[in-house]
């Protein structure tokens, strides 16, 4: 049933990862857009990365994704499944693990869903399962050549929740393009909010590849409004269907976007690591599903507004970069130092 903005209220929604990067601005989206009836799913590996805002207080379930239950799912409609190891150094980490929670995790999560009489699975997925790919503008239908455990871990969980779609159950998949943006759970350690933070704590835009390979953009409330329109979209269009999420005109070389904050800060000067060297992580990606099938996402932010809008925040917090660098913001970095204070075991479970 196509529910309209005065049946929303009555979904029960289950966002797993909702105390991340992107579900701490989710959430917000979500209400604002008449979903009451959320419940979040987190371990709260991120605790410490609050940048600004207030915790989240709203109904949550304190668990790991691994030791979900049927119960928790209890009279849940649509799971919006955000929850996982966020991105390829990450990944590379322990990709057992990687396998464990973004793959086998999310697959077993999603069989109980089924058999709960979850109707709806909107899963995050990446652009980044395109990889390696020859510079030619790739679509849902194009090969994909992931790179990285995470990559990889994205596809077989598509593939995975792919065969268990039916009549009762319908799986959606949403391939992000690069997130970037202000969120309460920040991450400096994504490409634009990365370049970003160099220039405005040391001067410097530093470069650890030589700036050629392509990458799309998106900004994490686009990458909101994707999720929330697949919602209430009708079953016949999102049914087991791909969406690259993000916008033809936010196609960017490493370099170009390097050259933007440039131009945003003054005095600032592009600097590329002593090693710098092709980056094999290249794809152009093309958006045209999304626009089709959803025009109302068509209104993007611009990736000029988007900077824009960060060093605000870089002004207003009087960031530096001691703090920028620190395992705070900075996802690989976070879990190497709880297992190094123990407070963290090697299955990345809370000892």
């Amino acid at each position: 049933m196509h529910h309209g903005q005065s049946g929303n209220n009555n979904i029960n929604i289950l966002v797993t990862g909702h105390k991340g990067y992107i579900g701490y601005v989710l959430i917000p989206a979500l209400i604002e857009s008449g979903y009451k009836n959320i419940i979040g799913l987190d371990t709260d590996l991120y605790r410490q990365s609050l940048y600004y805002g207030q915790d989240y207080s709203g109904p949550e379930l304190n668990k790991d994704l691994r030791d979900i239950t049927p119960d928790d799912l209890n009279g849940i409609d649509t799971i919006i499944h955000l929850a996982g190891l966020s991105n390829d150094p990450l990944g590379n980490l322990n990709s057992t693990l990687t396998y464990e929670i973004n793959y086998l995790a999310t697959l077993r999560l999603a069989e109980l869903a089924k058999t709960s009489g979850v109707k709806r699975f909107i899963f995050s997925s990446s652009c980044s399962v395109y990889g390696a790919s020859s510079g030619q503008q790739l679509s849902e239908t194009s090969e994909t050549e992931p790179v990285t455990d995470y990559a990889k871990s994205k596809l077989l969980s598509e593939q995975g929740l792919s065969e268990l779609a039916d009549a009762d159950f319908c799986p959606v998949f949403l391939r992000n393009a690069t997130a970037y943006g202000l969120s309460p759970k920040m991450r400096f350690d994504l490409v634009v909010n990365n370049l970003s933070a160099w220039a405005y704590t040391t001067g410097n835009i530093f470069l650890k590849s030589d700036g050629t390979a392509w990458r799309p953009l998106v900004h994490i409330k686009d990458i909101c409004r994707a999720f929330i329109s697949t919602i209430s979209a009708p079953e016949e269009k999102v049914f087991n269907q791909i969406f690259n999420v993000g916008s033809n005109l936010d196609n960017y070389r490493i370099i170009d976007i390097a050259c933007k904050i440039q131009q945003k800060m003054a005095g600032t000067v592009i600097k590329f690591a002593d090693n710098a060297e092709k980056d094999t992580r290249n794809y152009n990606v093309s958006f045209d599903k999304l626009e089709r099938e959803f025009p109302e996402l068509e209104n993007t932010v611009s990736l000029d507004e988007g900077i824009d809008e960060i060093y605000r925040s870089f002004r207003e917090y009087g960031l530096d970069a001691g703090e920028f660098e620190s395992a705070r913001y900075n996802r690989l970095e976070c879990i190497k130092l709880l297992q190094k204070e123990k407070t963290l075991n090697e299955s990345l479970r809370w000892n």
